[in-house]
């Protein structure tokens, strides 16, 4: 029931309305190319995904082994450089013209990976180095070794998992919240949701066609083999899905938000904006000494060093059943199109409405739940994999125990990815929502910028560690599985906390711009006078 019924008022939609399609017809013109920007940059995000994997993980030597060293010694520094880079574009150019550097920087990479260093790999891959580095180091640390050999497929890994934290998360994500007023989100985002899911279904089948299209024999005229075609093809699309972004971006900053029903900049610089020039170091004090903001760092940390810790052991079992790229691709992209659907179905009947009915705490908490009962299926076949592979075969029939632990991961990664793109995005941008615009700003650069990861750093370490250790990943499984479960538990800890004061920060009226309403239990934060920027300088 909405407010207004509550009020004695007639309701604001039909109760079916209400669930489905909670907008208004004036508001279309807002939500229309801010749905369809998500879809091309979840587009973009959900070729990359597996196309990164693909390259690295099937390449001769290598293996899942390498994806903890690649997010220790190249995504984190990585993440930190972007991040950087953002706050430096951000104190001295407007919100537009960053927008555009960003992605031009990842289009230019992409193009210039597919059409030049892709071809001439083995001419500039250092396999002699690489081979006697091998010769020096423990069995563990193999994936070490893969990705010093395979450096040009290393830094692609590195630009397609930063698309998901400096495209989607710090641009995408921080242009919407900037634009759009709390009563809004509540009601936008959960779409939001839907057209970012129906970009997965989408790009995994437009994967899977370009494999099995050059698997078959199909022509093309860009690649020596069939893999190569395959990479150049979807590659392509990636740079068609970036220039269709840029021109609706365009559009909307030229006609939507020129229109003061959507965007009206000086009431929110009138109701007290404040633009400071923080440097990183100081962006990550506040986040410390904020404790609103470092519940939901601890929110971003949980989910993705959990999702990390999973997702290694499982690509691993994936690889060993599909060594070749390309039915690796193909499976992997079927894997994305049903979580793409998956995730439909939660944004449009769950996200939102569960918000809505039973406040943020609880939806919040339902991306956590999903993890701890999934997991513990997954492990607990990983496990008799090993320990009783007749036990499997017996409970199950003729599948063999590789299937079945392929089948249950799959299961936990579905669940798992399809909660992250419905209820926990949705969860984690609200809570950025009612914050002042200094606040967001430095939260949301230091926390999708460096939080996210941090935690995927952290559960490289782990699995790095352990590798050193026990040399496999099977043997490290058992320690694997321990430090996932005592990490859900502080994350379901941190939502709680973090939903007590997002309750009460709430209570402001909703009908303010998203942008000019703080947080009562933060203390302000003093920014010197020469630090501050113009209007024209702000982003």
């Amino acid at each position: 029931m909405t407010a207004e019924s509550q009020s004695g008022k007639s309701p604001e939609f039909s109760r079916w309305r209400s669930y489905i399609w909670p907008v208004h017809n004036y508001e279309l013109k807002k939500l229309i190319p801010m749905l369809l920007i998500f879809f091309f940059i979840s587009f973009d995000y959900n070729v990359l995904r597996t196309l990164k994997d693909s390259l690295l993980i099937t390449a001769k030597g290598s293996g899942a082994e390498v994806i903890p060293f690649v997010k220790v010694w190249a995504m984190f520094p990585g993440a930190v450089a972007m991040t950087l880079l953002f706050t430096w574009l951000s104190n001295r150019f407007s919100r537009e013209r960053v927008f555009y550097t960003i992605f031009a920087i990842f289009l230019g990479y992409f193009f210039i990976f597919t059409f030049f260093l892709y071809p001439i790999r083995d001419h500039i891959h250092p396999h002699a180095f690489a081979d006697s580095l091998e010769a020096y180091l423990p069995v563990g640390g193999r994936g070490f070794v893969a990705m010093i050999r395979y450096w040009t497929f290393t830094i692609f890994y590195v630009m397609s998992e930063l698309w998901s934290s400096s495209i989607l998360a710090v641009l995408f994500w921080g242009f919407a919240n900037q634009v759009t007023k709390l009563g809004e989100a509540k009601r936008f985002y959960g779409l939001f949701g839907v057209g970012a899911n129906f970009s997965g279904i989408f790009a995994g089948q437009a994967s899977v066609f370009c494999c099995m299209y050059t698997s078959a024999g199909g022509y093309f005229p860009i690649g020596e083999d069939a893999w190569h075609q395959s990479l150049v093809m979807m590659v392509s699309l990636v740079l068609i899905g970036g220039l269709l972004t840029l021109v609706l971006f365009r559009w909307m900053n030229q006609v939507v938000l020129t229109d003061k029903r959507f965007y009206d900049p000086a009431r929110i610089k009138t109701e007290g904006e404040v633009k400071g020039k923080l440097s990183l170091k100081q962006c990550l004090a506040i986040l410390s000494k904020t404790p609103y903001l470092f519940y939901i760092a601890l929110i971003v940390i949980g989910y993705n060093l959990v999702i990390n810790l999973t997702e290694v052991l499982w690509k691993s079992q994936v690889k060993e059943l599909y060594p070749n790229p390309n039915d690796y691709t193909i499976y992997m992209n079927h894997v994305v199109s049903i979580i793409g659907a998956v995730a439909t179905f939660t944004s449009l009947f769950v996200a939102g409405n569960a918000i809505r009915k039973y406040g943020w705490t609880f939806t919040a908490m339902l991306t956590p739940a999903i993890l701890l009962i999934s997991s513990i299926g997954f492990f607990a076949f990983l496990f008799l994999k090993k320990s009783s592979p007749e036990a499997v075969v017996s409970m199950l029939g003729s599948m063999t125990p590789l299937v079945v632990v392929v089948f249950f991961g799959t299961a936990q990664n579905v669940l798992s990815r399809a909660a992250k793109y419905s209820v926990f995005d949705a969860t984690k941008e609200m809570a950025f929502v009612p914050l002042c615009p200094e606040r967001k700003l430095v939260g949301k650069a230091a926390i999708d910028g460096v939080c996210s990861r941090l935690g995927k750093s952290g559960g490289s370490i782990v699995h790095q560690s352990l590798l050193l250790l026990f040399s496999t990943l099977a043997f490290s499984a058992p320690y694997v599985a321990i430090v996932l479960f005592g990490v859900i538990i502080l994350w379901m800890m941190a939502v709680k906390l973090l939903g007590r004061q997002f309750a009460e920060v709430t209570k402001t009226s909703e009908s303010l711009p998203a942008a000019v309403i703080s947080e009562p239990e933060m203390k302000p934060v003093r920014i010197p006078e020469h630090a501050i920027l113009t209007e024209q300088q702000a982003v």
